[in-house]
C-alpha cells in the first residue's frame, strides 16, 4: 500500500506536533513530543537537540517512530517525564495513539539554524526519514500549533483596548511570538489570519 501523510493531514512544508517513541539498545522505550516537518509524501524531517534519549536512541537504532494524538495528558507526561513502559506497545507505537507512522533514518546532519530564539544552535541534529508504514487507529489530523495562536490572539486583540498599558505591551509581545510561530508552521489560513490581526493592530497605532 502506498504510503500517504496527507491521510492524516500533514501537509508538505508544514510543521506538526507528534510524539516521538524510540528504544535503546536494552529495548528501555522512550516518549518525548517532538515536532515533524512533512517534507513529502513518504518523508519527514526533525531537527532534535543533543543530550536527549530520543536522539540518542534514533541515532542508535536509526529508526522511530511518530505517534499521533490530541491527548494533553500524554504530551504533558512525556515532556515532563518519561511515560511508563506499560503505555507502549512492544513495537515502541502507543497504544493509544489515533495514529503512527515508523520511520527509518536516511541521513543525520549537523544543524545551525540562525533563526531559532534557542541559544545553543550549533547542537541539534537534523534527521531526514523515509515513512516505512502508516497506521490509522481511527480518523484524525496530525497537531498543527497555528490555529491555536490564531485564537489566542485574536482573544488578547478583543481585550486590547480595555486593559493598561502594561497589560497592552504583554499581549503585543506574545502577538509577536505568536506571529513567528504561525509564520512558520501554520496552514495558509492560519498566515493570512495573523496578517489581518497585524494589519487591524497597525490601524490601532501600535507596532507589532
Amino acid at each position: 500500500m502506498e504510503i500517504d501523510l496527507s491521510l492524516i493531514g500533514m501537509e508538505k512544508g508544514r510543521q506538526y506536533e507528534t510524539i516521538i517513541t524510540t528504544k535503546n539498545d536494552e529495548n528501555l522505550k522512550n516518549a518525548a513530543p517532538i515536532g515533524v516537518l512533512c517534507s513529502g509524501a513518504d518523508t519527514i524531517l526533525n531537527r532534535i537537540f543533543k543530550g536527549s534519549h530520543t536522539l540518542d536512541n534514533i541515532i542508535s537504532q536509526r529508526e522511530f517512530v511518530v505517534n499521533i494524538t490530541h491527548d494533553p495528558e500524554l504530551f504533558t507526561m512525556s515532556t515532563l517525564g518519561n511515560l511508563p513502559q506499560d503505555y507502549f506497545n512492544e513495537d515502541t507505537t502507543l497504544k493509544c495513539a489515533d495514529a503512527y507512522f515508523k520511520c527509518e533514518v536516511t541521513s543525520l546532519i549537523e544543524a545551525v539554524k540562525q533563526s531559532d530564539p534557542i541559544k545553543k544552535k550549533d547542537e541539534a541534529i537534523v534527521i531526514k526519514s523515509k515513512v516505512t508504514e502508516l497506521v490509522i487507529n481511527k480518523k484524525t489530523k496530525a497537531m498543527n500549533r497555528g490555529f491555536a495562536y490564531v485564537i489566542e490572539s485574536l482573544s488578547d486583540y478583543s481585550r486590547l483596548d480595555l486593559v493598561e498599558e502594561e497589560k497592552k505591551q504583554v499581549y503585543l509581545q506574545r502577538f509577536k511570538e505568536a506571529y513567528r510561530v504561525v509564520k512558520k508552521v501554520g496552514y495558509r489560513q492560519d498566515i493570512e489570519a495573523m496578517n489581518k490581526i497585524k494589519e487591524e493592530l497597525i490601524k490601532k497605532g501600535y507596532e507589532p
